[in-house]
């Protein structure tokens, strides 16, 4: 099972060795790949209806994702790099597609980018994009990203997009780059069915529900002309306290339910975030 390690930005030191030595051991102790989550601006206050939106302040500050996985890419060898989420409506696609083909060359293939459609509605209005189109626009963007990861030169023209016999170069390594999408949602879990790589499940914990609404997601992969083998699936776990044999119970878990991968999520200190790390890394031996 590949079991991937969660980037804590808002526990982590500011000190880049701090930064380097946790990428470095998250690697040497066997995790596959690494999720970074996305936030350009945070607010002074709360001010979002969502309960995500008090851990969004300034006092939880958030690295930029594609610098962070440049900087992982340069200290890390084998370790894949996963924007987890990318908030993608809130950024020009063709510059994401050149900053993500840069990533997969710089790391020899091991990028995997995650997108969503986010939540927060004052980075949508410092960046100037429009909040209320984001879905329908995040999909013309995924299928722009995709045309300049493949082809040398596209011609396109969409509703928010027009490329006049122009590409990227270099262009990636990855032809085309993996695209998974974070959704709790039942449209976001249909779009990620009909057109990613992998779904970003956002459910709380396995159990017969989450096994059902992966069910539903594969059937809904099928239902749109896809092989269901070909879309991977994502799960959590979150930390909680250090207990090894829930964790165990929890991959195990997931595995029950479907998942292709395993994230796991420590949630404490940054002190007790390495111990947990330590401690999760000698569980998932036996998967």
């Amino acid at each position: 099972m590949r079991i991937g390690i969660h980037f804590p930005q808002a526990e982590i030191p500011h000190d880049y060795t701090v930064i380097r030595d946790y990428l470095q051991r998250a690697e040497a102790l066997g995790f596959s790949h690494i999720n970074t989550p996305d936030h350009v601006l945070q607010t002074r206050t709360p001010v979002a209806d969502s309960p995500l939106a008090a851990n969004y302040t300034t006092e939880f500050p958030h690295h930029e994702v594609m610098t962070l996985l440049s900087f992982a890419a340069g200290v890390t060898e084998s370790l894949e790099l996963k924007t987890a989420i990318l908030i993608l409506p809130q950024r020009q696609a063709v510059l994401v597609a050149k900053q993500a083909a840069q990533l997969d060359v710089l790391s020899g293939g091991r990028l995997q980018l995650g997108v969503g459609l986010g939540w927060n509605d004052p980075e949508f209005v410092s960046l100037d994009m429009n909040f209320n189109n984001r879905a329908r626009r995040m999909e013309e963007q995924i299928e722009v990203c995709r045309l300049l990861w493949t082809e040398q030169h596209v011609t396109y023209e969409g509703k928010w997009h027009k490329i006049d016999d122009a590409g990227l170069a270099p262009m990636p390594i990855q032809r085309p780059i993996p695209v998974w999408i974070g959704a709790f949602k039942p449209v976001a879990i249909s779009r990620a069915a009909r057109i990613a790589d992998g779904w970003q499940a956002m459910l709380p914990a396995p159990g017969e529900k989450s096994a059902a609404v992966f069910s539903d997601f594969q059937d809904q992969v099928k239902t749109a002309g896809r092989d269901p083998d070909s879309v991977g699936i994502e799960a959590t776990i979150f930390s909680g306290k250090i207990d090894p044999e829930t964790w165990a119970a929890q991959i195990q878990g997931w595995i029950d339910c479907g998942a292709t991968q395993i994230l796991f999520r420590p949630q404490a200190e940054f002190s007790l975030i390495e111990q947990m790390v330590g401690e999760f890394a000698e569980v998932m031996k036996d998967f």
